[in-house]
């Protein structure tokens, strides 16, 4: 069989932190014996949900479990995708979690089943166990040599490590200096470098370079300065998905086809022959396979060929976690007449751990703002909270959410500094929630195009005079 490929390459991926919807969460919020806190963590209420899932949490990471289906069901805004992006926080980033929303697959250029195929080779890892040459030790000197033409590109250098045993200078070509240069490393620094990739990672700071007066943030971690010879052979562990080893071996591009996201139609020839060989890699003690996590929003907007296939996957050896979510109550399955709960094939349901999900309290909307108030750097008066508590109740907590921001926004026009009632009403009567949108349409749908009702009650379109 030919030889699989992994990548002798390294992802060079820049993180970038913004205020998102569910940026506030940290994970399911629950104590050392999976007991639920009433706030932790982003999280507020929802305690029998979060037991629950925390308790699936557990089973995911002693291994005890694979291709079972979870389904959070409950009304919109009660925090199902909140509850799933606290699993994944809690899991880490060495257990895959992928994430797809139900009408992304009907989208796609490829086909419904590749589609999910894909998703689900997403949530399966490996790690992958190897020896390989690592230079590791402190960072005594970094020398860049700029170079002599203006604005050429080439940069050479000179590094100096040293362990409690000897000290050597390494030469530098133009793609070590720039991941120097990335990583920001300093003189003081505990770096490792493998040979085989030419890969730097900062281990942290050495306790014998630390100065009192040295500007440190708190995430800024202390090691011991390495001991023995610079060079070592050491194992390491590589995590990769089975979809990105699919991708290398399919692909002409390869690694590079990951970055596009053009990975197109992958052979079954393909998936067969890696995972004769991940099987091979778990049998023989170099690989471990890692079942992840596969989360499907909405999931009702799938199609009853889906649902069959997701009822076929599930019973692979190595299947991921599945983990579904939907608002919906009895209604049609889609792709065929007949009703089911939530919009799901009644054989499907029975493979499923149902969670549900209950409206939150006025006392938790009104922790939940505070959160979001924080997360999103907004200074609020107590009276001003207690108002997008009431719109969160009586309206909907989206939409008291999505007023803190716009508030803020009129406070700084008036060149003000506290979130006051006053700019929460003005935005209030800028943007309009569903319910005095509906009664907008109602009042004026004369003066639309189309409308959906006539006068006689005739429910087809008609065009307005």
């Amino acid at each position: 069989m030919a030889e699989i490929n992994v990548s002798a390459e390294s992802r060079d991926l820049t993180m970038v932190e913004r205020i998102g919807v569910h940026s506030h969460i940290r994970g399911l919020g629950l104590n050392s014996s999976l007991e639920p806190r009433a706030v932790s963590e982003g999280m507020v209420g929802q305690t029998k949900a979060r037991k629950a899932a925390g308790i699936i949490l557990q089973m995911i990471k002693e291994g005890k479990i694979a291709g079972r289906a979870v389904l959070i069901a409950g009304q919109a805004g009660t925090g199902k995708t909140a509850i799933a992006i606290g699993m994944a926080k809690s899991l880490g980033l060495e257990t895959p979690f992928t994430m797809v929303a139900g009408s992304e697959l009907f989208s796609l250029e490829i086909s419904k089943t590749e589609a999910l195929k894909q998703a689900f080779r997403k949530a399966i890892g490996v790690r992958i166990k190897e020896e390989v040459d690592i230079i590791e030790g402190e960072v005594v000197d970094v020398q860049i040599d700029r170079p002599e033409v203006s604005g050429a590109a080439s940069k050479t250098g000179k590094l100096t490590l040293k362990t409690t045993e000897m000290e050597r200078v390494y030469d530098m070509g133009v793609k070590m200096t720039g991941s120097l240069r990335k990583e920001k490393v300093r003189r003081g620094d505990v770096i490792a470098i493998d040979k085989d990739i030419r890969m730097i990672t900062k281990l942290g700071r050495s306790f014998t370079s630390a100065r009192d007066y040295d500007a440190m943030g708190p995430q800024t971690k202390f090691v011991q300065c390495p001991d023995g010879e610079l060079q070592k052979r050491k194992e390491v562990v590589r995590c990769v998905t089975l979809h990105e080893i699919d991708v290398i071996n399919s692909s002409m591009r390869g690694f590079l086809a990951l970055f596009t996201g053009d990975t197109g139609q992958v052979p079954s020839e393909v998936r067969e022959s890696v995972d004769e060989k991940v099987i091979e890699w778990r049998d023989g003690g170099k690989a471990d396979v890692v079942p992840g996590v596969l989360f499907i929003d909405d999931v009702h907007m799938l199609d009853i060929e889906c649902f069959s296939f997701l009822d076929c996957v599930l019973e692979n050896e190595m299947a991921p976690i599945l983990v579904i979510a939907t608002d919906r109550g009895i209604t049609t399955v889609r792709g065929t007449d007949y009703e089911s709960p939530h919009g799901i094939p009644v054989e499907l349901l029975d493979r499923l751990l149902i969670i549900t999900t209950q409206p939150y309290t006025e006392d938790e909307i009104s922790k939940i703002i505070e959160i979001r108030c924080q997360e999103e750097d907004v200074e609020v008066s107590e009276e001003a909270k207690l108002l997008l508590t009431k719109m969160g109740a009586d309206i909907s907590l989206r939409y008291s959410i999505s007023l803190i921001t716009p508030a803020a926004l009129a406070c700084q026009k008036r060149k003000g500094t506290i979130v006051e009632v006053r700019d929460v009403h003005r935005v209030y009567t800028l943007f309009l929630d569903v319910k005095r949108s509906t009664q907008f349409l109602m009042e004026c749908e004369s003066q639309y195009m189309f409308n959906e009702a006539g006068d006689d009650g005739d429910t087809r379109r008609k065009p307005t005079q």
